[in-house]
């Protein structure tokens, strides 16, 4: 299939039992009304200056959000009904399972120290984070939760105000801080501060996805290092704990791997790689009970009562009676909490539109932004964890939504091929649409709510803390795989003779190469260094300096403007930065 037909790709989600049966080209292109002619091509990915298409024309306060609305808004019906289609099953399951865990497992230590929090608040905030950005929000595939960057910061909050001597409620205070973090959400959404985004490019996505990669595999060590601390010596709990965390991490990669291979119906396949991980987090639990696994008692993850806040403290938090020294104090640290979220959630809903999925439907990032305000405000309130946009979760909830198409490959494709190294295949599988509904999204977190009851309280307590070391070595090591950087790096450790002479890197001088990966390892370095000193309040900053680094400093480091085509891009197609008045060149 070229990329003129493949930009055509519009088969109506609804349709995905049909295309998954195989078709000639002429006939994936030739599909009457439910073809797409609208919407990004791939072309649209191709190097260009900045893009202006369909822009609010008056830059007056508000028309972000305006143009947001009124783009989507067409599409809302059609949201729900979309989701009649049987994507929309295994998504929920993966992204449930890849969401709440996680944002469980990132919060322990936080839970630990503060005593302020507990799995309710946890999930209570993930659920918030779905619902309103399932039911409101513009961009509702991109997934919200509780990620390790906001447990960093409120941790961080915590050990510096209970330092004071005269240290005020910590609730209380985060309260404020999350007040005043809302505040400049709304006003970076209504004067249209999101148009910044334009500048966005797959150096920083890369550079701060490589960066949360590792703060997975980081997590995954610590989850088993903290039980050998407080385990007695020789206790055969952490060896459990050690045991089913590689037996969660190698069944999840077996499961991605089969289906990947040749091996098996093309729907065995693509089950496999629906409820491979569910499978795999599921087996893993169940291997500690087994045998003499279940004499060892390894540590599962700590649970309150039903739907009932840490400490049995109430719901609603009166941060209003803080006293007004501290009220102050409380607004640097809600800048950086803006800074930090303007970054994360709007790249986190950039990789999830990324350039790579057939989109249809517009985005709305203003509008989008000033909803994550709303739920920041709401979780001070409450007292939960502020929620945002989730790396690498967001585009793993796109991924599992793709509609794939068996077409014939194209005759320039099969002539590439070599007839003694590789066999010529009577088809191949295509992305021709993304099932882009609300269903999802709310869906899994609807099962964060039902994990707040009793009877599903205790099955969650059932779960061993070393599947979740597992879990998190899994998509931090996935997330890698996939990663820009690692593919530049990749790209030097592979034989040149095997290197397909059509790769656009051998375009590209490797001094270069080096160079530009060389940068973002540097950004990475002080990014991930930073976190692990008392400064680490003060990450956000360094993440966003990504922006103007790659903006002005990269330009200037002798590339040519093929090269810094080749090696940097924009994350979303003109299609999807449409909201932000369009993207910059690569």
């Amino acid at each position: 299939m070229s990329t003129s037909e493949l930009s055509n790709r519009g088969s109506h989600p609804s349709s995905s039992h049909a295309a998954e049966f195989p078709m000639s080209t002429s006939e994936l292109s030739n599909r009457g009304s439910q073809v797409r002619l609208d919407g990004p091509t791939l072309e649209d990915s191709t190097p260009s200056s900045i893009i202006h298409a369909r822009r609010p024309k008056r830059r007056i306060p508000g028309s972000g959000i305006v143009f947001d609305i009124r783009s989507r808004l067409p599409f809302y019906v059609s949201d729900w009904l979309d989701a009649w289609n049987y994507r929309v099953v295994p998504a929920s399951a993966l992204i449930f399972f890849a969401n709440v865990l996680p944002g469980i497992a990132f919060s322990l230590d936080l839970i630990e120290t503060t005593q302020q929090y507990g799995v309710s608040e946890v999930l209570l905030s993930s659920f918030m984070a779905a619902f309103v950005f399932s039911v409101f929000g513009a961009q509702p595939l991109t997934i919200a939760g509780v990620t390790g960057p906001i447990t960093v910061f409120n941790k961080t909050i915590y050990n510096i105000i209970t330092s004071s001597h005269d240290r005020p409620d910590y609730l209380h205070f985060v309260g404020w801080v999350y007040l005043w973090a809302a505040i400049l959400h709304w006003i970076t959404a209504i004067l249209n501060f999101c148009n910044f985004l334009k500048y966005v490019t797959l150096f920083s996505c890369d550079t701060f996805g490589f960066y949360v990669a590792w703060v997975y595999l980081q997590y995954g060590v610590q989850v088993i290092t903290r039980q050998l601390e407080s385990n007695a010596q020789n206790a055969p709990g952490p060896l459990v704990s050690i045991i089913v965390a590689l037996l969660m991490l190698c069944t999840a990669f077996l499961f991605q791997n089969l289906a990947g291979q040749s091996f098996f119906h093309r729907h065995v396949r693509r089950f496999l790689a629906d409820y491979g991980m569910p499978i795999s987090l599921i087996a893993s639990s169940g291997m500690a009970y087994w045998g003499r696994f279940n004499a060892a008692n390894a540590v599962t993850l700590p649970v309150g009562g039903a739907f009932q806040a840490a400490g049995g403290r109430e719901w609603l938090v009166r941060f209003w009676e803080l006293d007004g020294k501290w009220v102050g104090i409380a607004f640097p640290f809600g800048f950086i909490l803006w800074v930090l979220f303007f970054f994360d959630h709007n790249v986190s809903s950039l990789m999830a539109q990324g350039t790579e999925f057939p989109l249809r439907k517009p985005p709305g990032f203003h509008w989008d932004f000033f909803l994550l305000g709303i739920t920041t405000f709401i979780a001070g309130l409450i007292g939960v964890p502020a929620p945002n946009g989730l790396i690498p979760q967001a585009p793993i909830h796109t991924t599992s939504l793709l509609v794939m198409a068996h077409v014939k490959p194209e005759k320039d494709d099969v002539e590439r091929k070599s007839p003694e190294t590789e066999p010529t295949l009577d088809y191949t599988e295509r992305p021709i649409a993304v099932v882009e509904q609300r269903v999802s999204n709310l869906a899994q977190g609807a099962l964060c709510l039902v994990l707040l009851t009793g009877p599903f309280l205790h099955v969650l307590h059932l779960i061993p803390r070393g599947v979740l070391a597992g879990l998190f070595w899994y998509m931090g090591a996935d997330a890698l795989r996939g990663n820009g950087i690692t593919k530049k790096i990749l790209y030097f450790l592979r034989d040149r003779n095997l290197t397909p002479s059509d790769e656009p890197l051998r375009r590209v001088r490797k001094s270069r190469i080096l160079l530009f990966v060389g940068v973002q390892l540097v950004a990475f370095g002080a990014t991930f260094a930073i976190t692990q000193t008392v400064a680490a309040i003060g990450f956000p900053v360094i993440i966003m300096l990504l922006i103007p680094l790659r903006v002005l400093i990269v330009p200037r480091l002798s590339f040519t403007a093929e090269e810094l085509a080749i090696l940097d891009g924009p994350t979303a197609s003109p299609f999807t930065m449409e909201s932000v008045g369009g993207g910059l060149a690569r």
